[in-house]
């Protein structure tokens, strides 16, 4: 018997003046990008706030969202997702879109066998 994929609460975004939405992405403070997703809605509320947008999503569909962009880490239930930092007018080095920085809780061992994840978003 198979087992069931794994559903997480996956914040996403509208995209301005289309009908589309797509999933918020982080960085690690070293800067490697990640996939963000909670294991229960209550836990994305309090790291990124309630008004945060979200979507149910199982986990091959959320890889499979994530590939294009070179990103293969999923960052389960970070404790705190940092808002966007806004760029100053002075800094040609900041990048266009805002990026959202992670800080990571360790996965259970039980769990770390189902998804590849960071231990620590801090080492």
């Amino acid at each position: 018997m198979d087992e069931a994929p794994i559903i997480y609460a996956v914040p996403v975004r509208d995209l301005p003046g289309r009908l589309v939405r797509t999933v918020r992405t982080g960085r690690s403070p070293q800067g490697q990008r990640l996939g963000i997703a909670f294991t229960r809605p209550e836990l994305l509320a309090a790291a990124m706030g309630a008004d945060q947008q979200w979507e149910e999503v199982c986990e091959p569909v959320l890889r499979g969202m994530l590939r294009p962009l070179g990103i293969d880490v999923i960052q389960v239930d970070p404790l705190l997702v940092a808002p966007p930092i806004a760029p100053t007018s002075g800094d040609r080095a900041a990048p266009t879109a805002p990026t959202r920085i992670v800080v990571a809780r360790p996965a259970p061992a039980a769990a770390q066998a189902r998804t590849k994840r960071t231990a620590s978003a801090t080492t």
